[in-house]
């Protein structure tokens, strides 16, 4: 079986570091990148199977990053759950942006559930 690749991406480090701990233990390969410009060359570079995008991050957001992720012919169907911490954001909205979302502070077997119902156990 193929490990699948997974790409965390977010501007906060103890996001990162909580997502990794939750998916450390199973068979993906994590890469993370802490901005959109970094998440844009490493979906390049590494061709993700999954993407976890937070929206909220400095120069370019997670919604103009999953725009440019998505023009690339190569990424254009990979599964972009959305990460934010905003409660009142447009839910319908995010679905648009990426396949999912998840809120933020993160809830480990959500997340995990989430990873595995795109990419398989």
């Amino acid at each position: 079986m193929n490990e699948k690749k997974i790409l965390l991406v977010d501007d906060c480090a103890t996001t990162l570091l909580m997502e990794e701990m939750v998916l450390r233990g199973e068979r993906y390969r994590l890469f993370s990148a802490r901005n959109g410009v970094e998440a844009i060359e490493c979906v390049d570079a590494e061709r993700p199977d999954l993407i976890l995008l937070d929206i909220v991050m400095p120069g370019m957001n997670g919604l103009e990053a999953c725009r440019e992720i998505r023009k690339r012919p190569h990424s254009q169907n990979v599964p972009i759950i959305m990460v934010t911490s905003r409660r009142e954001s447009d839910k319908a909205g995010l679905r648009d942006a990426g396949h999912d979302y998840i809120l933020k502070p993160i809830n480990g077997a959500e997340l995990l559930g989430k990873v595995r119902g795109y990419l398989g156990s």
